[in-house]
């Protein structure tokens, strides 16, 4: 599509869990450097499922990744280059509205990328 994204497509969120909030840290402010990301929040979470058949209950950290739908690509690529995970969970949820100065404020913490 060329031209400017309508704002109901121009954001997206990306969830990703880590192991702990070192790991979580790190990535964010790598994310924030690269300005992959306008914001990055971290939560403590507990992650219950099966991995290799064997059921999984483990500690870990989620981030809620704020950023361009534009730049979906280069922060995914970014994540799997940066994660100790061998599957990191990567999920990309569109943003379908939000308030007019945040939205403005993420445009401008993040870079500029047209696909």
């Amino acid at each position: 599509m060329l031209g400017r994204m309508s704002q109901s497509d121009e954001f997206c969120l990306v969830m990703s869990s880590i192991g702990n909030e070192a790991q979580a840290a790190e990535l964010a402010r790598a994310l924030l450097a690269e300005r992959l990301a306008a914001c990055v929040q971290v939560q403590a979470i507990r992650s219950f499922y099966v991995w290799q058949n064997r059921a999984q209950d483990e500690a870990e950290c989620l981030l809620l990744i704020k950023t361009r739908a534009s730049l979906y690509a280069a922060l995914e690529a970014f994540i799997r280059a940066h994660h100790p995970y061998q599957t990191p969970e990567i999920l990309r949820l569109p943003v379908t509205d939000g308030s007019a100065d945040y939205l403005q404020w993420m445009r401008e913490q993040t870079r500029n990328d047209t696909c």
